[in-house]
Parts: structure tokens; sequence; C-alpha cells
């Protein structure tokens, strides 16, 4: 009997291993997976501009790092707050001289730019389609930096406009590389329950529309995998808006093995059962019995010479030295 529908994502025909270069860009549930591959000790980059929630956004960071278009002191504003910023990027890269915003985001561009340069798959996550226009400049605002709404529109991109606004990202930057589209599961409610869902379905159009059009664009279905497969408040944050850390777990899991091969996932069994050592802090670091610990772990990492655990090798030695 059963009491659910489990959702089995379709394996990607290139798969993420040790040694490819990922890039990921968007919502926060782009950095929840991104986070994972990290502490996996994959090669990541994530969101140098900060979380950006709309697929336009989005296409206009790509647009940047690809044209290595480095900020002009007029991009960095203020409004009253002692903060400066520019409408390009997350909060998270507000500071509180408009130098150090200038040099925050030239810094997160020029990362950005190397970063998809080198990236194998880059990971794009869309959150909602409603955008914010401000009305003086007609920019589409990555974020609205608590200015005013009488400031912006407010629209909804349709799928024809997401489609057209990545057809010379596909054509260019991103034609050699493998790209994974996904629908962030977070529920933007401030845009009402109705206009949520309404997002989601044109996010979700658009999506398919461009994995229809170009062989290198892959959908992993998170959004299914949160309300159609698990579909349980309980599998939710307590403010019923994000996903449980169990939730991202099940996902993450479905993630892996949609993406990684199984030879990668046993490799990343062994890196990871290295890193929870790193972590685990004993009672007495000096006794013999942590240092035989610490050599294990030490002969382990040789064993894997792809990854970088200069930090893990450097924790070890400290105690397998004075052993």
């Amino acid at each position: 009997m059963k009491f659910r529908t489990e959702i089995t994502p379709t394996p990607l025909i290139a798969r993420i291993d040790y040694g490819s270069e990922v890039l990921s860009l968007g919502s926060c549930f782009a950095d929840e997976i991104a986070a994972r591959l990290r502490r996996a000790k994959f090669r990541v980059t994530t969101s140098p501009l900060g979380i950006l929630f709309n697929p336009a956004s989005i296409a206009a960071a790509l647009t940047r790092f690809a044209e290595y278009r480095l900020p002009k002191p007029e991009e960095i504003v203020t409004h009253g707050d002692g903060m400066w910023f520019s409408f390009d990027a997350h909060t998270s890269l507000n500071r509180p001289s408009k130098q150090e915003a200038e040099d925050a985001l030239r810094e997160a561009t020029e990362y950005g730019a190397l970063a998809l340069q080198r990236a194998d798959f880059v990971i794009l996550t869309f959150g909602t389609a409603w955008i914010y226009t401000h009305n003086t400049t007609g920019q589409v605002v990555a974020n609205c930096h608590k200015v005013p709404q009488s400031h912006f529109t407010r629209r909804r991109l349709s799928v024809e406009e997401i489609v057209a606004m990545y057809k010379p990202l596909f054509e260019g930057v991103l034609r050699n590389k493998q790209v994974i589209l996904t629908v962030s599961p977070v529920r933007h409610l401030g845009d009402g329950a109705e206009q949520n869902a309404v997002s989601k379905a044109t996010l979700r159009l658009a999506v398919d529309a461009l994995c229809a059009e170009w062989n290198n664009a892959h959908y992993f279905p998170a959004y299914e995998l949160l309300t159609d497969d698990l579909r349980d408040y309980r599998f939710y944050a307590d403010d019923m808006v994000h996903p449980a850390t169990k939730a991202v777990e099940y996902i993450w899991e479905k993630f892996s093995t949609t993406a990684l091969s199984a030879q990668t996932q046993e490799q990343m069994a062994r890196v990871l059962r290295i890193v929870t050592a790193a972590e685990h802090r004993p009672q007495n670091p000096h006794s013999t019995e942590y240092a035989e610990f610490c050599r294990r772990n030490i002969k382990a990492i040789g064993e894997l010479p792809m990854v970088d655990f200069s930090e893990e090798r450097a924790f070890f030695e400290q105690y397998f030295s004075k052993s």
C-alpha cells in the first residue's frame, strides 16, 4: 500500500564529478544545494552577487559575468539608511560607504566572471516570476533594498519573455556548459497564494521550453519533490514557507542520484566521512587512540588525491605529529 507518490528524477547524461567546476545562481534554495556540494568538497561557486530571485536578475548576473562588466560609480546608490548598494545585487553586498560597496561589487563580478568562465555545470534556480522595475531607470532590480514600493512597478514576467532573455545566453556563454534548471520550492506568499501558484507555473513552463530548445539544458524537479512527493506541512520549516531541513536533505539525496554517477557518489561518501571526522572534537586529543584516528584519516586523504583536503589534513597532522 502506497501513501504518497514518490518522484524519481531522470538521471543527467553528463554528470558532475570531482573534476567538475560548478557555478550556482538563484534563490536561497540554490544556496542550500550548493552548500551540500561544497561540504562534500566539490568545486562550487555560489551566488557571487548574493541571492537572486527572478529569472531576469539571474540572466543579468550571467551577462555581467560574461561581459566582465565592472561597476561604475553611478551604479552605487543609497537611500537614507547609511548603506550603499547596487540594484543588481543582494543586500549581502551592501556597505556603509560608496567606495566599499563599489569594491564589494567589483570583487563579486570578478569572482563570478572567473567562475562562469571555468564552469562545466551551471545550476540556475528560479524563485519567482514577479519582478520590480525601477520607475526612473527602467531597470529590473534584483532587490528593492527597502526603497519604498512607490519607486517601482511590479509585474509578472511571461513565459515568452523568460525564454527570450535566455536565448542569447544559451547561444553564447552557456553554449558549451551543462545547465541544470530548477524551480525553487520556497513559497513566495508575499505575492499571495494564488499569485505564487501562477508565478511558479510560469517558471515551470519557461524551464520546460528552455529544456525543449537546448540540448544542454536539464530540469531537476526540486519544486515537485516538495509539493507533490513530500506534500505535507511537516516538511516545511516553522515559517511554512521554506523547506524543513529534512525536506532539503531528501531533495539533496535525489539530486545526488540524478547529477552524480555511482562512482562519484561512492567517492563522496568517503569524502564526507573524512569531513565529519575533522569536525569531531575529541575529549582527549593527545591520546594514542586519537593519534591513530588521525593517522587513518591522513591515509584516507591520500587515497583521494582529486579532492582538496588542505584544512582537514592540517587539522589531523597537528595531533598526529605530536604523538
